[in-house]
């Protein structure tokens, strides 16, 4: 007999529907499974056949053949287990076939006929509801993530023998409502604030002009000036994730398996540091079964990349595309996975191999040569897809000790976020949410400038060498310190600042 259970697997972080076939035949015992299933599909067999014994049913000892239909693209996880299984009892007539149509059922199965968590249920849950799918059965630790998506009955089980008894009828499960939309309004970053920071003010101004514009930065200074500090701090200032926003990083963390037991949605804006041994794949991603990499894990939040040249150059080189696309494509022979990384980048590095060039309380022992061939680890393209350049020096025991308070990051994080509305709306035709995401066009359209202020441009191009990528980050830069300061029009004012951001183009 034939039964059909509907599933799904997932390409990147987008789900797609696969229709799992089950078919008992007369013959000797064997089961088969067909699709392009890779190897945790493939072993679904062995515990899909103890977790029917186990929970009390019958296994066929008959001629058993699987298909996982779209037979052309394969299969990956171990999410096909509950349906194979809910499969077999519908092709034995214990379940009622059209009981299963309108559900899409994921799953893992323990040997007992437990039902374990999977890795992306959010869009599962997204692609039943655009398919137009009355519900989806899924692991009970899955359904906070799943019911996040309205539109869709997100049915939570147990056991196997809890989901047959409910499409036998003979038990009734409520689907699982989530209020997560509330708990996502009224969540406040914890943790780290910017009361804790002293002195340093012109660092903090910059901070606050990276975080209003969404730019990238980099800080160079001295070991211990506090350069680590700052970065794990920046995103305690950063306007609180929408819920589209949420997710879409949920979907990330989701299909990287990185969420908690439980956990409904990512509510606050990713904040990751890898260590500078990371390779390029664990940085961008891939692997032999393609991963999310780092660059896609701070989608929507920062990437502090401490210690900067450290790092291999051709992971760094590496970072380039994802800057400018905001995506990241990896191609394979079978497949081309696109994993989406809109990240503010924020970089740490020290002014020379020593760490004290310009230091005022240690001496420095680097030559100009040795200090050229530090900051060259960075190359040019890299930098000019930096927006802005800040030193940090170190701070002076006075201001360790005395003197008051920092800003808190909730007062900053209030001048951001109505910055970031002001950009929204101005925007709102492109499809886009910050200057730093500004094209040509839409420089030229919203970054004019009078005389004086295209004069001291032009000096500064002259004067430092800067290219035409450099130029635009400039005027991006002053358009978000015009709208900090609520001005319509770019000034002199806001074009020297940016100017001044831009430390790294000037020669040691």
């Amino acid at each position: 007999m034939l039964a059909k259970v509907l599933s799904s697997s997932v390409i990147g972080i987008e789900a797609y529907a696969v229709e799992v076939e089950v078919d008992i035949a007369a013959g000797l015992p064997v089961f088969n499974m067909v699709g392009l299933p890779e190897t945790a599909v493939r072993e679904s067999k062995d515990r899909v056949k103890s977790a029917i014994k186990n929970s009390g049913y019958t296994f066929p000892d008959d001629r058993i053949t699987v298909n996982l239909a779209p037979a052309d693209i394969k299969k990956e996880g171990t999410g096909f287990d509950l349906p194979i299984a809910l499969g077999l009892l519908a092709a034995t007539q214990v379940i009622d076939q059209a009981a299963l149509d309108g559900y899409l059922v994921l799953g893992e199965l323990s040997l007992d006929g437990r039902v374990k968590p999977v890795t992306g249920a959010l869009s599962t849950a997204l692609a039943a509801r655009d398919a137009g799918y009355a519900g989806i059965i899924v692991p009970v630790d899955n359904a906070r993530e799943a019911a996040v998506v309205a539109g869709v009955a997100v049915i939570p089980v147990e056991t196997l023998s809890q989901a047959a008894e409910f499409l036998r009828g003979l038990t009734s499960i409520a689907p699982h409502e989530s209020a997560v939309g509330k708990e996502l309004l009224s969540d406040e970053p914890a943790g780290v604030d910017f009361t804790d920071v002293r002195g340093q003010e012109h660092v903090k101004r910059a901070l606050e002009v990276a975080a209003a514009g969404g730019h990238n930065l980099l800080m160079v200074g001295p070991p211990g000036s506090g350069k680590t500090m700052l970065a794990r701090r920046i995103a305690t200032i950063l306007p609180t994730l929408t819920f589209e926003e949420a997710i879409e990083t949920t979907r990330i963390y989701s299909v990287a398996g990185m969420l908690q037991r439980g956990q409904a949605l990512v509510r606050q804006r990713p904040f990751r540091a890898p260590h500078h041994t990371i390779s390029d794949a664990g940085l961008i991603g891939g692997g032999h079964v393609p991963k999310p990499g780092e660059v896609s894990l701070a989608h929507n939040g920062v990437l502090f990349l401490d210690e900067l040249p450290e790092f291999k150059k051709n992971v760094l080189e590496v970072l380039r595309q994802p800057l400018e696309d905001r995506q990241v494509t990896i191609a394979r022979a079978a497949s081309t996975l696109t994993y989406p990384c809109s990240f503010m980048l924020i970089g740490a590095m020290n002014p020379c191999p020593c760490g004290y060039l310009g230091d005022a309380a240690h001496e420095c022992r680097c030559s100009p040569a040795q200090v050229n061939r530090y900051r060259s680890r960075i190359s040019g393209p890299l930098l000019d897809r930096i927006d802005i350049h800040v030193e940090v020096p170190a701070v002076p025991y006075k201001d360790l000790t005395g003197g008051r308070a920092g800003e808190p990051s909730s007062a900053i994080r209030e001048r951001v976020s109505r910055v970031r509305e002001v950009q929204t709306l101005r925007f709102k035709r492109a499809g886009i949410h910050c200057n730093a995401k500004m094209g040509s066009r839409h420089i030229r359209q919203h970054c004019t400038i009078g005389a004086k202020s295209s004069a001291l441009l032009e000096a500064a191009v002259n004067r430092l060498g800067l290219s035409a990528r450099a130029c635009n980050r400039i005027l991006k830069i002053s358009r978000t310190i015009a709208d900090l300061a609520g001005s319509e029009t770019i000034g002199t004012s806001h074009i020297s600042e940016a100017i001044q951001y831009r430390n790294l183009d000037r020669n040691v």
